[in-house]
């Protein structure tokens, strides 16, 4: 039997497996995941963005696949403003959307894990559908930054296209 990694160890901090599973691939790609009693009301239940990383509440947790989302937001943040709270810039939401469908993909999970029904006003299971009939909201700016290929340039570029990832992080 293999020795757990470290990232690995640390997310036996959660019960659940799939938490359990994003939280070490989260710091696998160095976006810090800390256990944290939230108090009051967050955007999402039970997780937050602060200082550049999530704190999660796993008693209040209610969508594992918000973690992802709110990981992306740090991905794909300006890393001048990386620790600061997420933006409201609307590329950095799309970008967001996309590599959280990046993520799951690479994680081998449904698309209804980032793209749940609690979330997105409603509208999880038509990202999860839009996404996954290969309509890629926000690529463009994954691949501006570096991060990914667009899926009909990714030959010409000389990699895989999205949902592959060229790098997890925008520096």
């Amino acid at each position: 039997m293999a020795t757990p990694s470290a990232a690995e160890a640390l997310a036996d901090d959660f019960a659940d497996p799939l938490v359990s599973r994003i939280v070490a691939f989260l710091r696998q790609i160095q976006i810090p995941v800390e256990v944290a009693t939230l108090e009051g009301e967050t955007f999402l239940p039970g997780v937050v963005v602060a200082g550049g990383g999530l704190r999660v509440d796993p008693s209040r947790l209610a969508w594992p696949g918000d973690l992802l989302h709110e990981a992306g937001h740090i991905a794909v943040g300006d890393p001048a403003r990386r620790d600061e709270a997420v933006s409201n810039d609307p590329a950095e939401e799309m970008a967001a959307l996309a590599w959280s469908f990046a993520a799951a993909v690479h994680l081998g999970l449904d698309p209804s894990v980032p793209f749940h029904e609690g979330g997105y006003r409603g509208g999880g299971k038509a990202l999860a559908d839009t996404f996954s009939q290969g309509g890629y909201v926000g690529v463009p700016m994954l691949a501006l930054w570096g991060l990914t290929h667009e899926p009909r340039r990714a030959k010409a570029a000389g990699g895989l296209g999205y949902p592959h990832m060229q790098a997890w992080r925008r520096t």
